[in-house]
C-alpha cells in the first residue's frame, strides 16, 4: 500500500517539521503538482480494518462536492469552536488534522492571529480545495500524511484540532500515540467524532441482508478517554450530543454518503457486485423506517479536549521530557 506524505505549497525548511521525516529528505523523488511540491514516500502497511487506499481514494473523489454536503461536519465545527472558548491557550503552531476541504483553518486564524496553522489530509484533492480557501499571506501550511504518522517534531503544537477524523482511523490507540508525541506539554487535542449509536438505521437495513460489513464502528467515549490516557495525555473530558438528519429516501441518503466521502471502505467489505435484489432489499428496509414520509438517521457527537503531557508512548516505551525530572536532594 503507498501513503504519500507531502508538502503541498509550503516551504520544506519549518522547524516544527519532524527531523528525518521525508518533507526534509533530499534523496526522495519530487513531482511537481498545480498546488505546489509534493514530495512523496512510502508507509507500511497497517492490515486494518478500513483500507487507506480506499478511504483516501473516496475523499480525493468527494473533494469538489464535499462542502454542499458537509453538514455534519458545520455542526460538529461550530460546538468545537465554542468548546474553545473556555479553555486557556494561546496557541501559536496548531494543526488542523484531518482537515478535509480546510473550512476550520479561517475561524481558527481568526481567533489565533498570530499563529501557524498546519491543515494535514489524507486526500491530496481536499488539500487542494483547501488551498483555493487560503487568503493571501496567510501562515498557513497544507501537508499531505496519514494522521497516524505526521511529518512533525516531537512536542512541536500548541493546539491539534481534529473534526470527524477518528471514524477513519482503524486504530486509534496509533492516533492518541501520535498526538501525544506532537503535541507540547499543556497542549491541547480538541477533537469529535461519531459514537456507536450512529448510522443505527443503515447498519439495521443491511442487518440479515449480507454478512459483510456496511458500517464504520464507532467508539464509545469512555474507551476513547481511555485511549488518550495510555497514550500519555492527560485529564481528558468527553461529552455527547445527539444530531438526527432526515430524508425524503434511501436514495437521498446513499447520494450524500457518496458526496461526502462516507461509502464503505472497509477492508473486509464484500468484493464482488451486492447484486440488484439484495441492494433493493436494503433499501426498501431503510425506507420502511420512514415516519410520515421522512427517514431519520440519528448521529451520537462525541466531543472531547485532553491535555498534553511532554510524555508519550512509542517503541513499547514511555519517553518522558528531560525538564519534567527533577534533582535529587
Amino acid at each position: 500500500m503507498l501513503h504519500t506524505c507531502s508538502i503541498v505549497g509550503a516551504s520544506a525548511s519549518s522547524d516544527y517539521l519532524r527531523h528525518g521525516c521525508p518533507c526534509a529528505a533530499p534523496n526522495l523523488a519530487r513531482f511537481a503538482d498545480k498546488t505546489g511540491n509534493v514530495i512523496a514516500m512510502n508507509l507500511a502497511d497497517n492490515n486494518a480494518a478500513l483500507r487507506t487506499t480506499d478511504v483516501r481514494r473516496r475523499f480525493d473523489r468527494a473533494a469538489a462536492q464535499f462542502d454542499g454536503v458537509d453538514f455534519v461536519h458545520a455542526v460538529a465545527r461550530d460546538s468545537l469552536l465554542a468548546r474553545l472558548d473556555p479553555i486557556p491557550i494561546d496557541a501559536r503552531i496548531i494543526v488542523d488534522l484531518g482537515c478535509a476541504t480546510g473550512s476550520a483553518c479561517r475561524p481558527l486564524t481568526k481567533r489565533f492571529r498570530r499563529a501557524r496553522i498546519i491543515a494535514i489530509d489524507l486526500s491530496l484533492r481536499m488539500l487542494e480545495q483547501a488551498n483555493k480557501k487560503r487568503p493571501w499571506f496567510t501562515k498557513t501550511s497544507a501537508i499531505q500524511a496519514d494522521a497516524t504518522t505526521v511529518p512533525l517534531a516531537d512536542h512541536s503544537v500548541d493546539l491539534i484540532y481534529s473534526n470527524m477524523l477518528l471514524p477513519w482511523i482503524d486504530e486509534p490507540a496509533s492516533l492518541f500515540r501520535e498526538v501525544a508525541r506532537v503535541l507540547r506539554k499543556d497542549g491541547v487535542f480538541l477533537f469529535a467524532t461519531l459514537g456507536p449509536d450512529s448510522l443505527l438505521e443503515l447498519r439495521n437495513a443491511w442487518q440479515g441482508l449480507d454478512p459483510s460489513p456496511h458500517v464504520n464502528r464507532f467508539l464509545d467515549m469512555h474507551d476513547i478517554g481511555d485511549v488518550a490516557v495510555r497514550a500519555g495525555l492527560r485529564d481528558p473530558v468527553l461529552d455527547v450530543d445527539r444530531l438526527t438528519v432526515t430524508y425524503q429516501s434511501a436514495a437521498a441518503v446513499l447520494r450524500d454518503l457518496t458526496a461526502m466521502g462516507g461509502r464503505n471502505s472497509l477492508r473486509h467489505r464484500r468484493q464482488s457486485l451486492i447484486g440488484k435484489n439484495r441492494f433493493r432489499a436494503m433499501t426498501d428496509a431503510l425506507n420502511a423506517t420512514k415516519s410520515d414520509g421522512i427517514i431519520s438517521l440519528d448521529l451520537e457527537l462525541v466531543y472531547g479536549h485532553c491535555w498534553g503531557s511532554g510524555s508519550f508512548e512509542g517503541g513499547g516505551e514511555i519517553r518522558i521530557d528531560a525538564t519534567q525530572i527533577g534533582r535529587r536532594r
